[in-house]
């Protein structure tokens, strides 16, 4: 979707340019790209641990308080993302309820792209509520070794093997 909407405004970018010539709308486009697209991309990095986290004094703790700092870590996701479910839900009722429409050459009708975007939170939530429950779960049975391998930080060789093993895929893709 990202790409697609590149090449859009690249292509629009250069009509203008040269052509006078505007599709009109792009921007309204790109706004609903990122609307989608962020809760989406959330989901994948909560689910693969992918979000960036900064391990200076992380690493020299103990491994019960690295448990329960990655607990609340969790635990901090699945209460972000209910409070971004209830904003989104009370944004697509109101567009509902007004029959709004964008402000665009368009006139969209919003509650089309609000409604993926809807979807596309609540599957961040129900991702950010079933991690959040695992990491409550681990904590009560004092698993600090389980807690910590699934929602803490890897190590800097951890993330480095991550890296080459996705060249390496990549480099085999190309072949």
């Amino acid at each position: 979707m990202m790409i697609s909407l590149s090449f859009v405004i690249a292509a629009e970018t250069i009509l203008r340019k040269f052509f006078s010539f505007s599709f009109g709308g792009v921007d309204e486009l790109g706004g609903y790209a990122v609307a989608i697209a962020a809760p989406l991309a959330f989901t994948v990095a909560a689910v693969e641990q992918s979000h960036i986290r900064i391990n200076l004094l992380y690493t020299r703790l103990p491994e019960g308080v690295k448990a329960a700092l990655n607990a609340l870590a969790a635990v901090s996701m699945g209460i972000l993302s209910l409070y971004l479910l209830h904003f989104t839900l009370r944004t697509v009722r109101d567009t509902q309820a007004y029959q709004s429409i964008a402000q665009t050459p368009w006139a969209t009708p919003l509650i089309y792209p609000q409604s993926i975007w809807l979807a596309a939170m609540a599957l961040f939530a129900v991702a950010a509520v079933i991690l959040s429950a695992k990491a409550c779960y681990l904590l009560l049975r004092r698993d600090w070794t389980g807690l910590n391998r699934r929602f803490g930080p890897g190590s800097v060789e951890e993330e480095l093997q991550v890296e080459l093993d996705d060249l390496k895929k990549r480099g085999e893709a190309k072949q």
